[in-house]
């Protein structure tokens, strides 16, 4: 999508106006080393994320980005995201997670870049030329790796006190969330299914929205499923699906693509076979929020849908 001559000239002429515009600068701990960031009075004021988790980390903290990229299976930022958001000051798309546009950040002008960590090298070399570029250690994946993430974006922002107190509270509502559940009857363990044109997959136990299904005390058993790369399992026939023995199903799905597809198996006969239909303990849930997204934002949410399908 990038044609590196013009960008490369481009940055060289935009990095020389930060250098002489930036006057005070604090260091976070990057996955690329230490990394100078604008510090108050000069905090980051034109902010881009190319990560869903660093975006919902920085509304937490009431930054607006000026880019932001699209969320998976759609063309602009999670619905989720949309409540955060005022009409007026709303973040530039500038690409999606897998192939960023450095044009669209270029002309956004940041003076603070919230990157993945699978941020490649090449395009970190680029990009850390445009404005600091605060991209997190990579993990092995793990369901609290979100607070690590928003941590350091916070800290990036000048805002770190906001975050810390951010993540406090899903925790705490998280666990008075498992006590109402528990006074209500409501317990046992959950599957959690993104539903594809492919088939289902079934989700890791380890991810983001299983580890807020667990810190409400409904725990993921992915019934060993899960393939090699460790996020989910291969598409799944449905006679394999009955595999699965939560209590409860959550039941994501992306797209309108993803909706069909579930439907035309909601009319098949081993689709109503499954323990979890016939008790009629089947939520269905968004798939951008439950799969792609992570953040404070992102948990509460979570917390509201797990909230509003289970308690009376």
């Amino acid at each position: 999508m990038h044609k590196l001559p013009p960008i490369a000239a481009a940055i060289a002429g935009l990095t020389t106006l930060l250098t002489l515009a930036t006057a005070q600068a604090a260091s976070v701990t990057t996955a690329h080393g230490e990394v100078e960031v604008p510090e108050a009075p000069e905090a980051p004021e034109r902010v881009v994320t190319l990560y869903e988790g660093a975006l919902d980390a920085a509304l937490a903290v009431d930054v607006t980005p000026v880019g932001a990229v699209t969320t998976r299976g759609g063309d602009g930022v999670a619905r989720y995201i949309e409540a955060h958001l005022e009409n007026e000051a709303r973040p530039a798309i500038v690409g999606v997670v897998r192939e960023i546009n450095l044009e669209a950040v270029l002309a956004e002008r940041p003076d603070l870049i919230l990157a993945a960590p699978q941020l490649s090298a090449e395009q970190y070399a680029l990009l850390s030329r445009i404005a600091p570029t605060v991209v997190p250690q990579a993990r092995e994946l793990a369901a609290d790796n979100w607070k690590h993430e928003a941590r350091l974006f916070g800290e990036a922002l000048g805002r770190g006190e906001a975050l810390e107190k951010a993540i406090t509270e899903v925790e705490e509502r998280a666990a008075a969330l498992a006590v109402d559940l528990a006074e209500a009857g409501v317990d046992g363990s959950a599957n959690l299914v993104r539903w594809m044109p492919q088939g289902p997959l079934v989700m890791s136990e380890a991810l983001f929205a299983s580890g807020v299904l667990a810190a409400a005390g409904l725990p993921v058993d992915a019934a060993g499923l899960v393939n090699q790369r460790g996020v989910h399992s291969d598409p799944l026939s449905l006679e394999n699906l009955s595999r699965l023995e939560g209590d409860w199903l959550f039941l994501a799905t992306l797209n309108e693509e993803g909706d069909e597809a579930l439907e035309a198996a909601k009319q098949s006969a081993a689709f109503a076979r499954l323990p979890v239909v016939e008790s009629d303990r089947v939520v269905p849930v968004d798939g951008q929020l439950w799969t792609s997204a992570s953040g404070p934002l992102a948990a509460q949410a979570i917390l509201d849908d797990i909230e509003a399908a289970l308690l009376p």
